[in-house]
């Protein structure tokens, strides 16, 4: 019996116990509900408004940048200046080489028609003296031998 007596004396204590706690929350639930928690998104809305106008400043200054890069792309060429000078520096100098080896061999050319004819002056001195007396042959004649060559 005296554990008897010592197992409800357990249990009365530890009722008292779960009093004081139920006690306790009770207390607690009412404070809770005293303290009422405004739900508001002012806070929200600030911390929404901040990161917005960091948006808009970040796309402002890629805006800038992609029209910079656009004014560039429309300035830009596929070739650079300094070939364009190269290849008219060398299309110049082959112009000028072309006219003057074609002049030289113009030149060359009537030299040796000179020669030729010299030649056939001096080997031919009856034709020449047949031409001489008749300049209008001659005259046909050396065109004849002009557009031979």
């Amino acid at each position: 019996m005296k554990k008897l007596d010592e197992i409800m004396e357990l249990m009365a204590d530890e009722m008292a116990d779960f009093k004081v706690a139920i006690l306790e929350l009770e207390l607690l639930s009412k404070q809770l509900l005293k303290i009422s928690i405004p739900i508001t998104t002012e806070a929200l809305e600030k911390n929404l408004n901040i990161f917005l106008e960091k948006q808009e400043e970040e796309n402002r200054l890629k805006d800038e940048v992609l029209k910079e890069i656009e004014k560039k792309l429309k300035h830009a060429r596929i070739i650079p200046n300094y070939l364009l000078i190269l290849f008219g520096t060398l299309g110049i100098i082959a112009l000028s080489l072309l006219g003057y080896f074609g002049y030289t061999a113009r030149a060359l050319e009537k030299e040796k028609f000179e020669i030729y004819r010299i030649i056939l002056e001096s080997e031919n001195d009856s034709y020449q003296q047949y031409l001489s007396i008749n300049p209008e042959i001659k005259d046909d004649y050396c065109e004849w031998l002009e557009g031979k060559k």
